[in-house]
């Protein structure tokens, strides 16, 4: 409503990349959807990182159609990555694909239930559908086996700040911080395994 990119660009970039601050950075991100955020991160990467490993997990990837009709590259002024944004949505699934010289994607297509988690990261961007519609999604167990993935001092950011979000991910083991959201948004949470 209020505009995806700056949504992402407050939530996943501003208070979770660049709160980071780290030279290379072990991404993990749930719920790829329509690339956005990896956009993003690729874009940012250009700003004095020397490499970003991002793994992503998507259940339903988009298809053919729907990624043609993306206009990100136009709102961002950003044509020039056209065949790097087509590399992330066309790389094969399960394989590190190489889509600049400081940016390697990794995608799973499956359920994050089910997935056994391959690394440990530095930041996760937790954006699947909310908690009404993703309930499942949401849970202790779900934000404990990130938890167990993630490194000391790691972070997961995410658009939900809802109590029941915030006690689950509390009782996973994360510090909880409640931060401004995005215009239209009261809050969003940043949480950091101690």
């Amino acid at each position: 409503m209020h505009g995806a990119i700056q949504e992402s660009k407050h939530i996943f970039i501003d208070a979770g990349l660049n709160y980071k601050q780290k030279k290379k950075i072990n991404i993990l991100e749930v719920g790829f959807g329509t690339g956005l955020n990896a956009l993003l991160t690729l874009i940012e990467s250009k700003n004095d990182r020397s490499e970003i490993i991002y793994e992503a997990i998507e259940l339903h990837p988009l298809d053919d159609l729907c990624i043609s009709s993306l206009n990100y590259l136009s709102l961002l002024n950003a044509g020039q990555l056209r065949d790097k944004f087509l590399s992330m949505h066309l790389s094969p699934a399960s394989a590190a694909t190489k889509i600049s010289d400081h940016f390697h994607l990794k995608k799973i297509y499956g359920d994050i239930r089910s997935i056994q988690l391959s690394s440990s990261y530095d930041l996760i961007y937790f954006d699947p559908f909310d908690p009404v519609a993703q309930p499942e999604l949401w849970s202790v167990d779900i934000f404990k086996k990130i938890y167990d993935s993630t490194n000391d001092g790691g972070v997961l950011v995410t658009y939900s700040s809802k109590g029941a979000v915030r006690r689950a991910m509390e009782a996973a083991g994360f510090k909880i911080e409640k931060l401004p959201g995005p215009r239209g948004k009261r809050e969003i949470v940043r949480a950091t395994k101690n």
